[in-house]
């Protein structure tokens, strides 16, 4: 196994250097799918949104196919009055026109002795005995007969003409509800129409919402793969440096003696506190560790170990504010366990200036390591 060590750790080294993307693009990767994940997540709850509005639309074009629904029932039920009342109003026209015909009865002989006086030469009248006589009481008949029979009828002549009148207006009231009934028709298949168009853009928008779901939740495990990735990466180089410390043949160097190096200005502790984990200690998880750990009060300042620029200063997965200092020459400080920050990215920071302030509560607890190249070096050499 010792012989094979140092194959493994040049295998690492290159490993590092060649088919493995550089730390710098992984980062860019990263960054890129949370961007993605984030617009997919926010494109998809406004899919919901639109998909809920659209249910509320179908609803209320259901709601307004049931109204004309109900116009249309009322519709129909005048309409069948409307019947109702024409055929009464046939059957009184059908009693008034027998009583008329009782009424003119006597009318109808005068005028049929009228006539047949009237068909007669008046020579004839005049020398037919009594003729004359006949003729003048006839006519004294008739002129005192003919105004009472006027006034009875006169009654009935109004009632034939008013039930004629209601039934023009059941005609027009009939046309004007079967012209409204058709128009009603009309409207509900065109609210049916509107409702199944508004159900079914809800059903393709609720679609799109849970595929730009499922996109987000692909981009968020494609982040996750990538900060994955950047821990393997990160164990691959521990685990170079362990196979470089066994017995056998040195394997071959993976830094000058320039680059090797202290950083610029002196090193120190970013916080005061108790020592928990050194470098190399391995926890009770099997984890080893690459840097110091140390037990602090809460809200403890945090402050830089040596001089350089913030890369990075946020929110990290569940080693909450993390800090990356890069000094210069390859030389960079990882500070993890912050509460809050004090500085940004890009941000040149002095030895000694404020980071920021531990976590809150019993355990807190700051870790800091120091890295060469991506190599965890041991800070108590460099104090």
């Amino acid at each position: 196994m010792r012989a094979w060590a140092p194959i493994i750790a040049v295998m690492l080294a290159g490993s590092a250097t060649g088919a493995v993307p550089s730390l710098a693009d992984q980062q860019q990767r990263l960054a890129s799918a949370k961007r993605e994940a984030a617009a997919a997540s926010a494109r998809a709850a406004g899919l919901v949104r639109q998909a809920a509005n659209e249910r509320d639309a179908a609803d209320k074009a259901a709601a307004d196919e049931a109204a004309l629904s109900a116009n249309v029932t009322a519709a129909e039920a005048q309409l069948a009055a409307a019947r109702a009342r024409s055929a009464i109003v046939a059957q009184l026209l059908a009693a008034r026109r027998a009583q008329l015909g009782e009424a003119q009865t006597p009318v109808a002989r005068l005028l049929a002795a009228l006539q047949s006086l009237a068909r007669r030469p008046t020579v004839v009248a005049i020398a037919q005995p009594g003729s004359v006589d006949d003729l003048v009481h006839v006519r004294a008949v008739l002129g005192g007969a003919l105004p009472v029979v006027r006034a009875r009828t006169g009654v009935v002549r109004a009632e034939i003409e008013q039930t004629r009148r209601l039934q023009a207006s059941a005609a027009l009231a009939a046309s004007a509800l079967r012209d409204s009934r058709a128009q009603l028709e009309s409207d509900r298949v065109a609210l049916a129409r509107l409702e199944a168009a508004h159900r079914q853009r809800s059903q393709a928008l609720g679609r799109h919402a849970i595929g730009e779901s499922d996109r987000a939740l692909a981009l968020g495990e494609q982040a996750r793969d990538l900060v994955d990735q950047l821990s393997a990466r990160d164990l691959a180089q521990a685990t170079a440096t362990d196979l470089a410390q066994l017995d056998g043949p040195l394997p071959r160097p993976v830094a000058t003696a320039a680059a090797m190096a202290r950083p610029s200005g002196a090193y120190r502790l970013p916080v005061g506190g108790r020592l928990v984990t050194g470098l190399d200690e391995v926890s009770a998880a099997g984890v080893r560790s690459r840097g110091l750990t140390f037990a602090v009060e809460p809200r403890a300042p945090v402050r830089a170990p040596a001089g350089g620029t913030v890369r990075y200063a946020r929110q990290f997965r569940d080693f909450g504010m993390i800090v990356i200092i890069d000094h210069g020459d390859g030389w960079t400080s990882l500070l993890t366990g912050l509460g809050r920050l004090a500085v940004t990215p890009g941000q040149a920071v002095a030895a000694g200036a404020m980071l920021g302030r531990a976590g809150v509560g019993d355990d807190a607890a700051v870790t800091v390591e120091l890295r060469r190249c991506g190599r965890p070096m041991d800070i108590v050499a460099l104090l």
